[in-house]
């Protein structure tokens, strides 16, 4: 019998002290603390359903919740993002003395299977990027610069959202962006992304109400700041229109800067960098893009 009852349960309050240290502390995002929220979720049920204290669960009853995973039909992604959060839980309880050990510690991840990231080619993206002047379909002088400033910096939806004017540097070279965990950095822009800004301030202000102002560097045609989910709706819309036989997203825009940068001969470490990556071995599947476009190549010029 499956008693996992996931979503249809309250957190318990260790979990949202959890939660709240995560945002006040660690400087976790809300997307962050959602996920963390639903992963918990998943563990608050099982818990629950075999009448077990998170808090004083043993190791093979933290091992279980693995087993109550694989009864869900997750795919392996989703079943590792929820022993994460397990994970990260019980750190958190050791780190502050609620208890000695660590229950967690053996739990291992699904393997799941390598996959590339979506990415358009150097002519791809600039194709794209001009959709916006050639079809004139939305506010096309800022869609334009919203598809250069996440291209050109490699920037997260999120990310490109929250920019406001002061954090971008006056002759619009570069911009100081705050990623995950509250981590600064620099985003760099290449000369036409600095045109395509240029462009767009000079008509931005004439949107903006005056008794409701914002420092928001991208904004909708109602004044107001740009929203994730606004701006993933602009780049799908343009999506639809592009003849490109490739699932366009925003975070491919992201893929296609750290792509490029690679396959010219930037190293690995300053690719890091700019995109904010804790891990090297996130950024490094970008070092096998080069190979599987030989294949595809390869597999074409015989069939």
């Amino acid at each position: 019998m499956n008693k996992c009852k996931v979503n249809t349960i309250a957190l318990p309050s260790i979990f949202k002290e959890y939660l709240s240290y995560l945002s006040a502390v660690r400087g976790a995002s809300p997307q962050t603390i959602r996920a963390y929220r639903k992963n918990l979720a998943y563990f608050a049920g099982y818990c629950e359903g075999y009448r077990i204290v998170p808090e004083t669960a043993t190791s093979q009853e933290v091992q279980g919740f693995t087993v109550e995973l694989g009864t869900k039909r997750l795919a392996p992604g989703s079943v590792n993002q929820a022993l994460a959060g397990v994970r990260g839980f019980y750190r958190w309880l050791q780190r502050f003395g609620y208890r000695e050990d660590d229950p967690a510690q053996l739990l291992r991840n699904h393997r799941t299977p390598s996959t590339l990231p979506c990415f358009l080619w150097e002519q791809e993206m600039a194709d794209f990027a001009a959709l916006p002047e050639q079809t004139k379909r939305l506010w096309d002088i800022r869609d334009q610069a919203l598809i250069l400033v996440m291209y050109s910096g490699g920037l997260r939806i999120s990310e490109t959202v929250s920019l406001s004017l002061k954090d971008i540097e006056k002759d619009l070279r570069w911009a100081r962006v705050i990623g995950k965990g509250n981590k600064e950095r620099h985003a760099f822009f290449t000369d036409e992304t600095q045109k395509a800004l240029a462009t767009y301030l000079a008509v931005r202000t004439s949107k903006i109400p005056a008794e409701r102002p914002t420092d928001r560097l991208f904004i909708n045609q109602r004044g107001k700041g740009l929203s994730v989910s606004g701006a993933r709706w602009i780049i799908n819309e343009y999506a639809k229109l592009s003849m490109l036989e490739k699932p366009i997203h925003p975070h491919a825009l992201r893929h296609s800067f750290a792509t490029h940068l690679v396959n010219g001969g930037c190293n690995i470490r300053i690719v890091q960098e700019l995109l904010g990556h804790v891990s090297i071995a996130t950024t490094q599947r970008y070092t096998h893009v080069d190979i599987e476009r030989l294949k595809q190549v390869y597999a074409k010029a015989h069939t």
